[in-house]
């Protein structure tokens, strides 16, 4: 198959059938053409909000990643999208990942031409960046001749703009837990405080044996999505002990770091924050709550379970280049395991501190 290597242009395979070109997004790109990237995804049934412009800048700001995105176009117009970014990483090995920090990725096409001339332009991408493989995080299977790498799934179900609607569609058992919230008199707020939500954010990670990312991360989101990145607070006695930043995408809403001061039943605001969220959203439009990725098996996938959401698995898959072997993807691993058990023991400001490094490890 020919390959495009114009000036401007990724190098592509073509596909046969169709004149298709594969030209990146540059972090220069004008408005114009960012607007058209984004227009294509806000139509787009199978993009997601982590398939939006902005990331490219996001990534390169918080983490020094090298986004790479590209789009197929034919006679002027988009067909098909694909976010990408190198991130090196000591821990799990060079990649060139769809897209890192991000819970989906992978292609957005019209048609077949699109999505492999976007498949095609990134294992030419991945060879010429040498890095040890690809991954893409697909919601849905793509390619049976790529390794399945996925040990996450994600959770979405349909909210109600009426609170007791809501509340009645939770389990029994978590619906208790909703209501001793309600009795401790907890309150909300949502708000623009990017430092706030990040410290709440840091305990619990912590806790939880997890890198911390970098304070200004949650800074360049706001800053990069602007009302569609929010940041929601539980307050007892007026005092914030838990947080949740959420993205807006359409008629979606996906909480997507939680953080909490770890005082109290934290059950009990977890269950209360949960539903107070999608009342707040439904308030602002949402009609469908995305509660994000949880590893098979982890205690945040029982909770969504019981909660009254399905699991629906994820379909990550990778492509072998240099790498003779796919990393481990499942963060519940002994081995992965021990790395936590270790993280925890750090104080909490030498783990701030050394978080943000090895974050951008693992993405």
């Amino acid at each position: 198959m020919p390959v495009a290597r114009a000036a401007g242009i990724v190098p592509c395979v073509q596909a046969p059938s169709a004149a298709v070109i594969v030209r990146e997004l540059e972090l220069e790109a004008g408005e114009d053409r960012v607007a058209r990237w984004d227009g294509f995804v806000a139509a787009s049934p199978e993009a997601t909000f982590f398939h939006r412009a902005a990331w490219r800048t996001v990534l390169r700001q918080a983490f020094g990643h090298r986004p790479y995105f590209l789009y197929a176009e034919s006679d002027g117009e988009i067909r098909g999208v694909l976010p990408l970014a190198h991130q090196p990483s000591l821990l799990f090995g060079d990649a060139l990942i769809s897209t890192p920090f991000c819970a989906y990725g992978g292609v957005v096409a019209l048609d077949l031409a699109a999505q492999e001339a976007l498949e095609g332009s990134a294992v030419e991408l991945a060879k010429r960046l040498d890095v040890g493989y690809i991954e893409f995080r697909n919601q849905a299977p793509r390619r049976d001749d790529w390794i399945p790498h996925s040990t996450f799934a994600t959770f979405r179900r349909e909210i109600s703009n009426d609170a007791e609607a809501n509340l009645l569609a939770i389990p029994a058992t978590q619906r208790a837990e909703v209501r001793k919230g309600i009795d401790l008199n907890l309150l909300t707020v949502a708000s623009r405080d990017a430092d706030d939500c990040w410290a709440l954010y840091a305990k619990r990670v912590h806790r939880l044996g997890s890198p911390v990312v970098a304070r200004p991360y949650f800074r360049d989101l706001a800053r990069a999505f602007g009302t569609d990145c929010e940041f929601f607070f539980i307050l007892r006695g007026g005092v914030p002990v838990a947080s949740l930043l959420n993205f807006y995408f359409r008629d979606q809403v996906l909480p997507y770091y939680t953080g909490s001061a770890g005082a109290g039943p934290e059950a009990e605001v977890r269950a209360f924050m949960t539903w107070s969220l999608m009342n707040h959203a439904a308030s602002r439009g949402a009609r469908m709550f995305d509660f994000g990725r949880s590893p098979v098996g982890s205690a945040d996938f029982a909770f969504k379970q019981e909660f009254g959401f399905e699991a629906q698995p994820l379909a990550y898959e990778v492509k072998l280049v240099r790498a003779t072997r796919a990393p481990d993807p499942d963060p519940e691993s002994p081995r992965h395991r021990r790395r936590a058990d270790l993280w925890k023991q750090l104080p909490l400001w030498l783990a701030n501190v050394a978080g943000p490094w090895a974050a951008r490890q693992m993405g």
